[in-house]
């Protein structure tokens, strides 16, 4: 279940982007129509699953109790389809699968990766 939720939600958002990239948006719709086609009497959850990835964050508990009702959680295509958007998400942002990968030139090269929540980064050149 929530490899689906985050799945659709990383594939909308990486989707999005302009820079996003084919494998990312290709992943993106095969999982959204294996959804679509389980939900093609439920006009609602195919519009959520159209949905904006804010719009999907804010119907997450009606869209779960929708893909449990349909036993999308247990559909092994669907999951397999869940996993390829993940791995092409992460694909897209590296390597390390780092969300920022930042390098400071001039005559010193810094490189910072990784995630970065609070705190302070202090640095003398």
């Amino acid at each position: 279940m929530e490899l689906i939720l985050a799945a659709l939600i990383a594939g909308a958002t990486g989707a999005a982007k302009d820079t996003a990239s084919v494998a990312v948006k290709d992943a993106y719709e095969v999982l959204k129509a294996l959804i679509k086609k389980k939900f093609e009497k439920d006009a609602l959850a195919q519009a959520m699953i159209d949905a904006k990835p804010e719009e999907i964050k804010q119907a997450e508990v009606l869209l779960k109790n929708k893909i449990t009702e349909a036993g999308i959680d247990k559909d092994d295509e669907i999951k397999k389809a869940a996993e390829a958007v993940e791995q092409a998400v992460k694909e897209s942002q590296g390597a390390t699968g780092s969300k920022y990968n930042t390098t400071v030139g001039g005559d010193m090269k810094i490189g910072i990766q990784g995630d970065v929540s609070g705190g302070n980064i202090n640095q003398t050149f």
